[in-house]
């Protein structure tokens, strides 16, 4: 499958790999504002979201290969590979299966691990919305709040609508979402180990990445770093862009 992604900078190359229901988009900032500076960026839209195609095959070794296949079509030997949550995961398998093309790995917020199910209600609430119903984007998240309290999580998901001549739709394949979502949210598959540099940030206030995940994580990727991020939650990157841009990139400068 051939990726959408947008570019910025130049330099050795950087690929970001977004979470579940986001898109490149999303790190538009940090891109061009920050990692541009030093990096090609190729802020990525994985499968059934963003820009790229929709597929109803949604799992991780799927979705890296994706990656490996948007290196070696856009002639790169290798990337840096940075992944949040869902594309945290996907980073881990790319650099697990394809390890000659990562050079250095950044996961943020998510460990191989299965998880429980934090997402099919909001799956739920945006299939249920009827968005013929509504003639602008307030309307729309004003029915949204009430399946979804969060403004800030409201605000994320209403990045994927878009306006079109038959009124406003959802970019991402909520259908292939909701059908994978087992998979999504279950542990990555590829054996073996990487022993690349790898970075691991969390946030102090989010319990994706705990003392118990750190052995596994040390066993797949036996030279992994890991930094906490205080009082901050699961969108560390969104919470605290400063300090997130700053052990990020003195990772990625240590060579």
């Amino acid at each position: 499958m051939k990726l959408s992604f947008k570019q910025y900078g130049s330099g050795r190359p950087l690929i970001i790999l977004h979470g579940l229901l986001g898109a490149g988009g999303n790190w538009h900032t940090l891109s061009r504002q920050v990692f541009s500076k030093q990096w090609s960026v190729l802020a990525v839209d994985l499968r059934n979201h963003g820009q790229s195609p929709h597929d109803p095959q949604m799992d991780y070794h799927t979705m890296a290969g994706d990656v490996h296949q948007l290196i070696r079509s856009e002639g790169m030997a290798s990337a840096h590979v940075l992944g949040h949550s869902m594309g945290g995961k996907v980073a881990m398998q790319l650099a697990l299966e394809h390890p000659g093309v990562v050079d250095r790995l950044i996961v943020v917020d998510v460990a191989p691990r299965a998880y429980d199910d934090r997402h099919s209600h909001i799956v739920e609430a945006l299939k249920a919305l009827d968005l013929s119903a509504h003639a602008d984007r307030r309307s729309i998240d004003a029915e949204l709040a009430k399946s979804i309290e969060s403004n800030a999580i409201r605000q994320f998901l209403l990045k994927n609508l878009r306006h079109t001549p038959e009124g406003y739709v959802w970019i991402m394949n909520l259908e292939a979402i909701e059908a994978s979502y087992d998979a999504i949210a279950g542990p990555i598959t590829a054996e073996g180990s990487f022993g690349g540099p790898v970075l691991v940030v969390s946030g102090g206030a989010s319990d994706y990445v705990t003392a118990y995940d750190k052995p596994e994580i040390r066993r797949l990727f036996p030279a992994a770093r890991f930094v906490t991020v205080p009082n901050v939650g699961h969108w560390v990157h969104a919470e605290a862009p400063a300090e997130f841009a700053r052990v990020v990139t003195e990772f990625l400068e240590e060579e």
